[in-house]
């Protein structure tokens, strides 16, 4: 038996996601109106359609400055995207002024894990080892790297979960907005200053 998909259920759901009202039907059609297997569905898509985006190069964007409330801590973020155009819009700006909020908030150290200095982590994952003396290996590994994903959760920005929505990470924000655009995002660089600091 097939559920029959409403205009109203698609606009719902294009209002929820930010997705094509086509993707949105078919997700519909695909999942038998179930409202949250679409979402994944669509999500699933979005990452993927990210990710062939990934290697295009992003060299537009905008430079951005947050000075949070009563001036104590303030935000300078580069996020580059492929066209002036994009970089013009609404959801973009958007983006990246969530992200500096973000970062004002969350003090993250790095934009990626690849940046985090082998030297800290070697640090963590002796402090975690430390920790668990006397487990069986297996254990001390698992526990050690599950130690260095919340490690990489506090310092790096793409994997710290977003602060206006915990349930997503900022990788996963981002990546909403790639789908969204259609265009590739690279968070370049940013630098967190906050007074006494």
């Amino acid at each position: 038996m097939s559920t029959n998909i409403t205009a109203s259920m698609v606009n719902a759901l294009r209002a929820q996601t930010g997705a094509g009202l086509m993707d949105c039907k078919r997700a519909l059609v695909e999942t038998n109106g179930n409202v949250e297997e679409a979402i994944t569905i669509l999500r699933k898509k979005g990452a993927a359609s990210a990710a062939k985006r990934a290697d295009r190069a992003a060299k537009e964007g905008i430079i951005y400055s947050y000075i949070h409330t009563g001036g104590k801590v303030g935000v300078l973020i580069e996020v580059n995207c492929e066209t002036d155009f994009v970089a013009r819009n609404d959801d973009f700006k958007a983006l990246v002024h969530d992200l500096a909020l973000h970062i004002a908030a969350a003090n993250p150290a790095v934009v990626s894990r690849e940046e985090v200095p082998e030297a800290d982590l070697a640090k963590e994952r002796e402090i975690a080892s430390a920790q668990v003396a006397g487990k069986p290996p297996a254990a001390v590994q698992k526990i050690v790297e599950g130690k260095l994903e919340k490690y990489y959760a506090t310092v790096c920005l793409l994997d710290q979960p977003f602060v206006k929505q915990p349930e997503k990470t900022i990788k996963e924000i981002l990546t909403e907005t790639i789908a969204k655009t259609g265009e590739n995002m690279v968070v370049r660089r940013f630098t967190r200053y906050q007074l006494g600091a």
